[in-house]
């Protein structure tokens, strides 16, 4: 494990975090000690802290595009981002605060039956709204569309079940994930949610800063 603080940390963190390779796909999440996904506002933002902060920004400064589920950017109240954001939608609704946006700084990933369909091609045009599959979003064609426009370093942002079906389609390259020094109790989410996965993870590096661990899994 290694400890990284003072000067030198950002240098040091962006060359820890580069993407061994292109295309890949990289899961980004925060927890607790206890495994909580969030605090006591039902937010990530109840738990993170400065470490957490310092590697979500650069992870940002890192990638091509973002991806997130419609319900986490809905929750969290994501704007439109620095870089394209895509979100992961099966109703095909575009979260509020992201209506409006410049045309290719949010696409949307959703399917054939998406009952939201023709509003989402209306907000963000057609070339914007990829249809990935009839009822459940193909998120390795996902990962394949996203490449073929020129991203070839993506991050996703969760949540849960976004990051349980990326383990189960087989597209998640990497897990980053921090844990906080706090526990919570109470219920909360879990970084998964879903039905039952066995995905096995090789630790690529673990970094300790004032007690906050922050570690990559690569997919074994």
């Amino acid at each position: 494990m290694r400890t990284l603080l003072g000067p030198s940390t950002s240098g040091d963190l962006r060359e820890l975090y580069a993407a061994p390779r292109t295309p890949w796909l990289r899961v980004n999440m925060v927890s607790t000690v206890d495994g909580a996904a969030t605090g006591e506002s039902g937010l990530t933002d109840s738990i993170n802290n400065q470490a957490d902060q310092l590697v979500f920004g650069l992870l940002r400064e890192l990638a091509d595009c973002v991806v997130v589920g419609a319900g986490t950017a809905r929750t969290e109240g994501y704007p439109p981002l620095d870089v394209p954001t895509v979100v992961v939608s099966r109703s095909g609704t575009v979260p509020e605060r992201m209506r409006g946006a410049e045309p290719g700084r949010v696409l949307l990933a959703t399917v054939g039956v998406a009952a939201g369909l023709g509003s989402a091609r209306e907000l963000l045009g057609n070339d914007n709204v990829l249809v990935l599959g009839s009822h459940r979003v193909d998120l390795a064609a996902m990962k394949q569309a996203l490449v073929e426009r020129g991203f070839g370093d993506i991050l996703c942002e969760g949540g849960p079940h976004l990051l349980r079906d990326l383990l189960d389609q087989g597209v998640a390259d990497e897990l980053a994930c921090t844990f906080v020094p706090r526990l919570v109790a109470g219920i909360h989410p879990r970084i998964t949610d879903g039905p039952p996965v066995d995905v096995p993870l090789s630790l690529h590096s673990l970094v300790e800063a004032d007690g906050t661990l922050l570690g990559r899994w690569f997919r074994a």
